[in-house]
Formats: C-alpha cells, sequence, structure tokens
C-alpha cells in the first residue's frame, strides 16, 4: 500500500504513468523482459482503460482495427471494430491473466515529477481520491504513458452568442449521464471520427439529427468483419497464430494503401469517394461528402457496415455543410442564413493537446519545458534523464503498433544500462548534429488536424535527421528501433557515483573482460 505519511514515499525501479493501452503495454513487456525490476503504474481514473474508460458518449468504438490496436501477446476474438465495453473487457483480462492488477494505483493524480542528479531519482508528488491526498513516489525511471490530450475538458472554439443558446451544449469527452435525447432535435458540430460514431448512436431516439461540418471529411466505409480471421477461426487455428497472421495482413494493406495515397491521391480520393457514393444519392455526395483535401491529411475515420450512411438514408440524421455565423437562443445560426433549431447541440470539434499530463517538471529544481527539447525518436528528450514517453501513430497505423516498438526499445536500454552499471541515461545532440535544422514534433504538412495545429508548439522539437524526430512510420521504425546502438555518443551515462560511462571505456572493459 502506499503510505500518505509526510515525506514517507513508495519506491519502484520504474513508474508507469498511465494504465491505458500504453500503459498496460509497458507494464506487461516491462515484466516479461526485465523481470527482476520493480514497478508501479499510476494512474488518475478510477480504474484501467485511459480513453476508453473516459470516454462514455453513445455508440464510442474503436476508429482502428483490434488486430493491430490490440495488444500482440493477446489474440482478439471479435470482430476488427469494437466497441468501448469490448475493449474494457479485453484490457482486463490482460490485466487479470498476467497479474498486473498488484502494481496499480488507482485514482491517483500526478501533481509534480522531480529529477535529482545527486539521488538518481524521480520523486513524484500525487493527489489521491475526492480528497486529494498527498502521497510521494520515488522511482529511477519514469515511463509516460498517459496519452496526448487533455480528458477533463474538449476544445470548443468560442463562437459568437453561445451564452445566449438556451438549450443543452455538450461535448463528448464530458457527456453528462443523464442527458436525455429521446424525441429532441440534435445538432452535432463536426464529421470526424467521433461525429460519425454519435450519429448512428443517437438517430433512432432522436426526432432528428444534423451532422454539421464547416467542410467534407473522407470515409472508408467497411464490413465489420475481417475474412481472413473468419477462415482462419473456422479451420481451428491457435487464436494467438490467427491474430499474428491477421495483424500482418492488415499492416501491410495499411503501409499500400498510404503508399497508394501519396503516389496517386487523386485516384485515391475517387475510390474514397466512390465507396461513399454506393450508400447516398450522387447530390449527397457531391455536396457533404467530397473533401477538398488530399488523403491522408487527416486521418480517415471507418465507418463500419456503413452505419453513418444508412442513418442519412433513413430520414433520421441529415448532413449540412456550412460555417456558423452565431449562436442564438433556439440553436446555430449559419453564415448563409440558415438557422439549425436544436434542442441539444453536441460540439464534436476536438481535443486539446497535453504534453505529457500537464504535470510540473523539474531538473535539479530547475523548471523543465519539453517544447525547448529535441525528440529522440519521439520517446525520449535531449537533457532528460531516465524519462520515456511513448507517442504513437496518429496518422496511418494503430496506436499500439508503436507501443510494441517503445517497450522493446525501453526494456532493451534498461537492460543494457545493467550490463554497464549505469545509473543515468540521457540523450544529447552529437557535435555533428548541433547545426541541424529544427522543425515540429510531426510534420504538419502531411498531416494537419485542428488539434495538432494548436499544440504543436507545445510538444518537443524534432531535427533534420531520422534519430531526431517521430517517423510516423510503422514499417520503417519496426526496422530501425531494434537496431539502434545503444553505445552511440547521443547516449549520455553515467554511473552511481556520478561519473560519465564514456563509450570507449566501456568498449575497453567489455574486451578486457573476454580475454
Amino acid at each position: 500500500m502506499v503510505s500518505t505519511m509526510p515525506g514517507a514515499a513508495e519506491h519502484s525501479d520504474v513508474l508507469i504513468v498511465g494504465a491505458g493501452i500504453s500503459g498496460l503495454g509497458a507494464a506487461y513487456e516491462l515484466r516479461r523482459q526485465c523481470p527482476d525490476r520493480s514497478f508501479v503504474v499510476l494512474d488518475a481514473m478510477e480504474s484501467f482503460g485511459g480513453t476508453w474508460r473516459w470516454h462514455e458518449y453513445p455508440g464510442i468504438r474503436s476508429d482502428s482495427d483490434l488486430f493491430t490496436f490490440g495488444f500482440r501477446f493477446k489474440a482478439w476474438p471479435g470482430p476488427p471494430i469494437a466497441t468501448r465495453d469490448e475493449i474494457l473487457k479485453y484490457l482486463g483480462e490482460v490485466i487479470e491473466e498476467n497479474d498486473l492488477a498488484s502494481h496499480m494505483r488507482f485514482r491517483h493524480r500526478i501533481v509534480s515529477a522531480a529529477w535529482s542528479s545527486e539521488r538518481n531519482l524521480w520523486t513524484v508528488e500525487a493527489r489521491v481520491g475526492p480528497d486529494g491526498e498527498p502521497a510521494r513516489f520515488t522511482c529511477n525511471f519514469l515511463w509516460m504513458c498517459q496519452g496526448y490530450y487533455r480528458h477533463a475538458a474538449g476544445y470548443v472554439p468560442d463562437w459568437p452568442g453561445m451564452d445566449t443558446y438556451q438549450g443543452q451544449l455538450v461535448h463528448p469527452q464530458t457527456w453528462p449521464d443523464d442527458l436525455d435525447y429521446h424525441g429532441k432535435r440534435v445538432v452535432v458540430i463536426g464529421s470526424g471520427a467521433t461525429a460519425a460514431t454519435l450519429i448512428p448512436a443517437m438517430a433512432p431516439e432522436c426526432a432528428h439529427i444534423t451532422m454539421l461540418q464547416r467542410s467534407p471529411t473522407y470515409y472508408f466505409p467497411h464490413q465489420n468483419r475481417n475474412k481472413l480471421a473468419d477462415t482462419l477461426r473456422a479451420l481451428e487455428l491457435d487464436p494467438l497464430l490467427i491474430h499474428e497472421i491477421v495483424r500482418r495482413k492488415v499492416v501491410y494493406d495499411q503501409r499500400r494503401f498510404l503508399d497508394r495515397a501519396a503516389a496517386e491521391p487523386d485516384t485515391v480520393k475517387e475510390d474514397l469517394i466512390a465507396g461513399v457514393a454506393a450508400h447516398l444519392p450522387e447530390d449527397v455526395v457531391a455536396e457533404h461528402f467530397t473533401p477538398s483535401y488530399r488523403p491522408w491529411q487527416q486521418r480517415i475515420a471507418v465507418i463500419p457496415d456503413g452505419d453513418l450512411f444508412k442513418a442519412v438514408q433513413s430520414g433520421k440524421a441529415s448532413v449540412v455543410t456550412d460555417q456558423i455565423a452565431r449562436f442564438t437562443p433556439e440553436g446555430i445560426e449559419l453564415q448563409s442564413g440558415r438557422v439549425l433549431e436544436a434542442d441539444i447541440v453536441v460540439t464534436a470539434t476536438g481535443f486539446d493537446i497535453s504534453v505529457l499530463g500537464d504535470i510540473a517538471f523539474s531538473i535539479d529544481g530547475k523548471p523543465l519545458t519539453f517544447s525547448q527539447t529535441v525528440n529522440y525518436r519521439g520517446m525520449m528528450f535531449t537533457g532528460v534523464p531516465n524519462l520515456a514517453w511513448i507517442f504513437g501513430y496518429l496518422r496511418a497505423a494503430s496506436w499500439t503498433l508503436r507501443v510494441d516498438l517503445v517497450t522493446d526499445f525501453i526494456c532493451r536500454l534498461l537492460n543494457h544500462m545493467d550490463a554497464i552499471g549505469a545509473a543515468r541515461v540521457r540523450v544529447q545532440l552529437r557535435p555533428e548534429d548541433q547545426a541541424m535544422e529544427l522543425a515540429p514534433f510531426l510534420d504538419t504538412s502531411i498531416f494537419n488536424p485542428g488539434y495538432l495545429l494548436r499544440g504543436v508548439n507545445l510538444l518537443p522539437k524534432g531535427g533534420d535527421k531520422p534519430e531526431w524526430r517521430h517517423s510516423q512510420d510503422y514499417s520503417w521504425d519496426k526496422e530501425v528501433l531494434p537496431s539502434v546502438d545503444l553505445d552511440d555518443s547521443c547516449f549520455d551515462y553515467v554511473d552511481r557515483r556520478g561519473r560519465p560511462l564514456d563509450r570507449r571505456v566501456r568498449v575497453r572493459e567489455v574486451v578486457a573482460d573476454a580475454s
């Protein structure tokens, strides 16, 4: 149990922040690959699941297939697009089957993390439960797995007249438990994956529901089944073997699609629009489902079994493409002059980026601002000792595929530190890197959703060399990360007495021991 006595602390070799997909993946691999290291997992919520625990809006589901969004070590037994409850059940089984529950501390909201070079320790201060009782943790290595956006409040533009609106204004991130939309007129602002999920889920009970978008979005209608998985299951093969085969096939198909979208954007655009046209009239597709931007500049939402389009076809849902002029007491006035009357307005307008949980970090008493650091392969930061961050794929692959690669890398790094007697590691720019041109953490010329454009300046910097940027390319990362030389001069190791572990000295010692 955690002691809350003043000054007392629970110590572990590794402290994992977050009990969602990333945190559970890190905990599983840490236990498997570094069995002698102690660890705890802290999470601010009442239980595991992260995003899937927090969000409770109608119809919530994964927008990524579960063969790649699920873990590599646990077979996914169902259809590729899964509901929140199905995902939570799967994650619960991961915890139970691998005895991870004893490592977890819930309702722990971290407020600060301070590194001491003298002690080679992180000290983490948390507030526990509704009363905010203080709890202190120390660790040798801090592993941030808390995601990349703020759960407590979503992003809502400041439209004129919002304070005059007399209906209910709701954001999906803070969905009220008692929201009654039966027989109500609902407007959903936005056309991303959240809106595309909400509308078919709510339409049967609403009087009418309208998706209001500034401009059209790409959608990918697809049957919620994987034919290869169905065939292999019928052959009664080992479930984990089926999972791996299907996982590889999905990754292969995603890679081919991304390459084709880059090489033939006009053709891919035509194919995506044709997929929607198979469900809706030509004039509706032309006005509301024909985007002006290139495929994959923003994430493409999967529409399982065409449910969004079926809602539109039924007449219970409709799409309006226009700009908001102002809110009125009755609803929303558009720039065209049209007024959408609404009892409920849902602002599915995205979220705000949170950089490493909005925690107050410091190093040896000095505040740490991550935007002033340069990232190493999207997971470590110049000048920041014994800390890693899992930041998954956003554009063309499931988040969890990168969780796999980062957990392998960090476990290998921890074992390497043990082997050479290092108590501390940080990354640093090499002399040949000092003059390189710095850039945003992610390339917004390729992928530019609103949340990234709003918050990219808060993220660490990237460089013009592969090791100093987040590639967003699973195929490339899969080949490169396992072969990274951990004795590269960009890694700065220090022993327990604070003495630098020079690479050449370590090589001589290894050779001497071998002889």
